[in-house]
């Protein structure tokens, strides 16, 4: 199937979703470097394991692209913020940034649903449950913190206790990730 075949702006519209995955998986990355220079090591974790899983993401829409034998390309990314005033106001920033994701995504979804592409549906409506699952997890996280009222360590014993266990792990219902077997 070529381009032309297809409903165009979901096409375009998952073009650019591999954009925004690769740079949520930045962002997450900057941020588990950020708690780590901060020593908080299971915030840390908890960003090194959300970066490798929006990094799945835009493989899995990559792989879809594959798929369909549609035109595929990976460019540069959106900007990366480095550094934070504090914890806090890291994990508000993620939970922005997810929420951001999450109405890419749900317009995606819509569009897919417009032009009568079942098959994009069917695929956005896994990507919506991650999603869902990521800023109801970072939501959480922030209470968790405000909470907290600058004890950290309350924040870091939470992660360590309930959060590393929840960043979802691939299950069968995923679509397959490109790359996938040949990545070591």
């Amino acid at each position: 199937m070529h381009d032309s075949d297809l409903a165009q702006p979901f096409i375009a519209g998952l073009r650019a979703q591999v954009r925004h995955g690769l740079t949520a998986s930045q962002q997450y990355l900057a941020a588990a470097v950020y708690f780590d220079i901060e020593r908080l090591p299971q915030l840390a974790g908890h960003c090194y394991g959300r970066s490798e899983q929006h990094r799945g993401h835009a493989l899995r829409i990559v792989q879809y692209l594959i798929d369909r034998d549609l035109e595929i390309t990976i460019g540069g990314l959106d900007e990366v913020r480095q550094t934070f005033e504090s914890p806090r106001a890291a994990v508000a920033f993620l939970l922005a940034r997810e929420q951001t994701l999450t109405d890419q995504v749900t317009e995606l979804a819509k569009v897919a649903r417009e032009w009568a592409d079942f098959l994009g549906e069917q695929f956005m409506s896994w990507l919506l449950e991650c999603q869902q699952h990521d800023v109801a997890g970072m939501s959480t996280l922030l209470a968790v913190t405000d909470r907290s009222a600058g004890n950290m360590f309350d924040v870091e014993e939470f992660v360590a206790r309930e959060l590393r266990s929840t960043v979802p792990q691939t299950n069968s219902s995923a679509p397959k990730m490109a790359g996938e077997g040949r990545i070591k």
